[in-house]
């Protein structure tokens, strides 16, 4: 692995994301993890792979312009990255047309240098042919989402929403104030630049290696801060996370309680509890106790139900993440209409669990990281419609061609009795 060229490490993350339908981040991780690529031929095979996950539908029609005929699954994925290289990041074309023929074999290498230099000559045709198609062609988006988009959020926001996801995401990091004032680490990280609507958060150009593995940030979008600023925990309360893992939120929590209290972090994956658990210790939290279990599944485990009623409970509930595809790329691509009802079923299931363990006058916050209706409003509509016990105090939303950040939804309840 370690003499294989980015070019070739992003074909082969393609060509098993393709066949395997794992999310794409943690497969181009595990391949550049056995190599031995150079920073930038890292970056290089990153742009490439999620390049071309953020334009397949583009790069699939102008490979059809090309060719007429059926074109085998495997070349198609050498043609993708060598058209994202010609037309959107404007390689140089006699480097994209030869690295790409050199990663096929010989008797297809006619094949692949015959249709990228065809593409080169009728570039301004083929650009402008695509500039004709509809936009969910023009973005690389599902029918149905655009379709759907175009009916919440109108033409306009819909395109804009699009455009967004298609761009890099922004390095953002939240100051842990349980290791370091946030004085002496704009200090220590002249590079990091605050943002001001929140002070808390910090922007970067690369990913902050050191400041990470001594525990003095975490990295995630400010949006997620939300859910967690209305929550409002108080040092010294006792809080369930029922959905916490990888513990971005449970570590601003953790803060916002100045390490003093009970959180309890809950998670049915148990490897993404382990990692909560890694993130918790380099962070320094000292109060989470976690816990494996599925809320829609099962009795509640003895440890958790001694220590009901909770102070407050935030429920970051599993959601189709449509409100963040501009970090999690090929989740356009998994996405069914049919996911978003039964997403909304899972997430009344949880509320519904969750909502006796809260105490009388106790804080509830149900949150997600999705932008539509019957995940959000639509259930928290149909969790006061069946429940007399809670009653609405706030919602809060972030959308990303309003506000700049990754979409995220949060509603606050009071327990009554």
């Amino acid at each position: 692995m370690a003499r294989l060229s980015a070019r070739r490490i992003a074909l082969k993350a393609l060509r098993t994301w393709r066949k395997e339908r794992r999310f794409a981040g943690p497969i181009v991780s595990e391949f550049l993890a056995k190599s031995e690529l150079t920073d930038s031929d890292r970056a290089f095979a990153l742009e490439l792979v999620y390049g071309v996950l953020r334009n397949l539908t583009l790069l699939d029609f102008w490979i059809g312009c090309l060719r007429a005929s059926r074109v085998d699954v495997g070349l198609r994925d050498v043609l993708r990255l060598g058209l994202y290289q010609l037309f959107l990041l404007k390689t140089a074309p006699h480097a994209a047309v030869h690295e790409s023929v050199e990663l096929v074999p010989q008797r297809q290498r006619p094949i692949v240098n015959g249709m990228l230099r065809t593409a080169i000559r009728r570039q301004s045709e083929l650009l402008g042919r695509a500039d004709a198609k509809p936009l969910f062609v023009r973005v690389s988006h599902p029918q149905f989402l655009v379709e759907r988009w175009q009916q919440h959020l109108d033409a306009r926001h819909a395109e804009e929403l699009c455009k967004w996801n298609n761009l890099p995401a922004p390095v953002y990091g939240r100051i842990n104030q349980l290791r370091i004032d946030r004085e002496e680490f704009l200090r220590l990280y002249p590079k990091a630049r605050p943002l001001m609507f929140n002070p808390e958060f910090v922007e970067f150009d690369v990913i902050p290696t050191a400041a990470i593995s001594r525990g003095q940030c975490y990295i995630q979008d400010p949006s997620t801060a939300i859910a967690c600023q209305i929550l409002d925990p108080q040092p010294g309360e006792k809080i369930l996370d029922a959905c916490a893992a990888p513990g971005g939120k449970t570590g601003y929590i953790a803060q916002l309680m100045k390490n003093r209290g009970t959180i309890v972090a809950c998670d049915r994956d148990p490897q993404r509890l382990e990692i909560l658990t890694e993130n918790m210790a380099r962070l320094g939290v000292e109060i989470v106790r976690t816990f494996r279990h599925d809320w829609t599944r099962g009795r509640l485990p003895p440890e958790i139900a001694s220590m009901a009623p909770f102070h407050r409970i935030l429920i970051d509930a599993p959601c189709s993440n449509t409100g963040a595809m501009r970090r999690r790329v090929d989740v356009r691509w998994r996405l069914q209409p049919g996911d978003f009802p039964r997403m909304q079923q899972r997430q009344l299931e949880l509320l519904r669990a969750l909502i006796p363990l809260l105490e009388r006058e106790g804080v509830l916050v149900y949150s997600t990281c999705s932008l539509e209706p019957e995940e959000n409003e639509q259930v928290v509509r149909q969790v006061l419609d069946g429940s007399l016990t809670l009653r609405p105090m706030e919602e809060k939303r972030s959308l990303p061609f309003r506000d700049g950040f990754d979409g995220a939804f949060a509603a606050k309840f009071i327990r009554n009795a």
